[in-house]
């Protein structure tokens, strides 16, 4: 049988439980968490491109990207291209270790005016882990992994609607299939299927000005577990919405503002007495259905509690000659919830079909995991745009 290395054990611990914070779960990243929810695969709520991770993590209702496959596969329906690809590359949680990573593959075809399908994956690297013998002898390494592969449909209904399907297939690997704990229970990779819907609209008003809407669910599936008869642990079943205004200042200079809010719909672990028996709040051993109704009136503290599980992302971009882009943004996350709460800045140069896109994201504590994250986005359109927008043609 293979074991872990008690200290190899503790690094990962160390890597899954910073991870879990960045969905929501777990203590929180910056600190400060009291009542956090906690799911398994978190590493599917982490914003895995440039453009929206220098946008504070907004991007439900921005302009059409490749990557809306993530925020919100009802804008592939506003792409102009017929083909789009999108690759990106995240060093996760650097500051702890140098081999955590998170990689992105986006596509898109726009099969006709009002057609397009999706499809993405996200490949999440937890770095490499000593494996040892009952008598601590080395045998190698593994690497823990999860991925996650989606298909998308949006469809336009008229020139400012769009609405989005998507379904997940997600895998999470945390040992090479021969790992045991300490009660000689064999754990095993975990699989779950997902779905998603997401809407758009986009309607343009007064002088070249532009307001979007766009709301996003996703990662409605089948619990996960790790083990044979182990527990199961809900997946981050998540609610996207926010509002976009953009201003074309004239025919080079064009200015978006966006605003986003979040919100897991799982539910919220309730207060227990030493014997374990609820003392406030809602038993959280439901069935997926109703943890997702559940999660809107379950919090012990109330509603002003249900109110801070809601995170923020104001967000602004600046665009000249659809070719130079400057991004900022700000991510809050209530102290008792995970306290997440940081500043992230980047920029985009597009030439000819080709685009590059960098975000950095400034954590308000230096000694934060997620303190100076980078991230790096190259994205690339062709095809010709013999489908674009009617609203695009206007």
């Amino acid at each position: 049988m293979k074991f872990l290395k008690p200290e190899s054990l503790a690094l990962y611990v160390l890597l899954i439980i910073p991870a879990f914070a960045t969905a929501q779960s777990s203590t929180g990243v910056n600190g400060g968490g009291t009542n956090s929810i906690l799911t398994a695969v978190p590493f599917l709520n982490i914003t895995p491109d440039s453009r929206s991770g220098a946008m504070g993590d907004a991007g439900v209702a921005l302009s059409a990207d490749v990557n809306d496959n993530y925020w919100n596969p009802a804008k592939l329906a506003f792409l102009e291209d017929n083909h789009n690809l999108s690759v990106s590359y995240n060093p996760w949680l650097r500051h702890l270790v140098p081999d955590v990573s998170l990689s992105y593959l986006s596509y898109a075809y726009k099969m006709d005016e009002r057609n397009t399908l999706g499809a993405s994956l996200r490949y999440f690297n937890l770095g490499s882990i000593q494996l040892v013998d009952p008598n601590q002898v080395d045998l190698g390494t593994y690497i823990p992994n999860e991925f996650a592969f989606d298909v998308a449909f949006a469809r336009k209904f008229g020139n400012n609607l769009s609405l989005g399907l998507q379904a997940r297939y997600i895998y999470s690997n945390f040992n090479n299939g021969a790992f045991v704990t300490g009660s000689g229970q064999v754990n095993k990779a975990g699989n779950a299927f997902a779905a998603g819907v997401s809407v758009f609209y986009s309607q343009g008003y007064g002088d070249n000005k532009t307001f979007s809407f766009g709301t996003n669910i996703s990662n409605i599936g089948t619990k996960i577990n790790y083990a044979d008869n182990g527990p199961s642990y809900f997946l981050p079943t998540n609610l996207k919405f926010g509002v976009a205004n953009a201003w074309k200042l004239d025919s080079l200079n064009k200015f978006t503002v966006a605003l986003d809010f979040n919100k897991l719909l799982v539910p919220t672990p309730p207060i227990r007495d030493a014997q374990g028996n609820i003392v406030k709040g809602h038993d959280d051993n439901v069935s997926v259905p109703a943890g997702i109704f559940q999660s809107f009136g379950d919090a012990p503290g109330g509603f002003s509690e249900e109110l801070k599980e809601f995170t923020l992302s104001p967000a602004v971009e600046y665009m000249y000659n659809n070719m130079f882009a400057l991004r900022a943004g700000y991510f809050y996350e209530n102290p008792q919830k995970g306290g997440r709460h940081y500043l992230t800045t980047g920029f985009g140069l597009k030439y000819k079909d080709y685009r590059f896109d960098f975000a950095y994201l400034m954590a308000s504590q230096q000694n934060s995991p997620l303190a100076n994250t980078l991230r790096f986005t190259l994205s690339a359109n062709f095809g010709g745009v013999n489908n674009a927008s009617t609203a695009a043609k206007k």
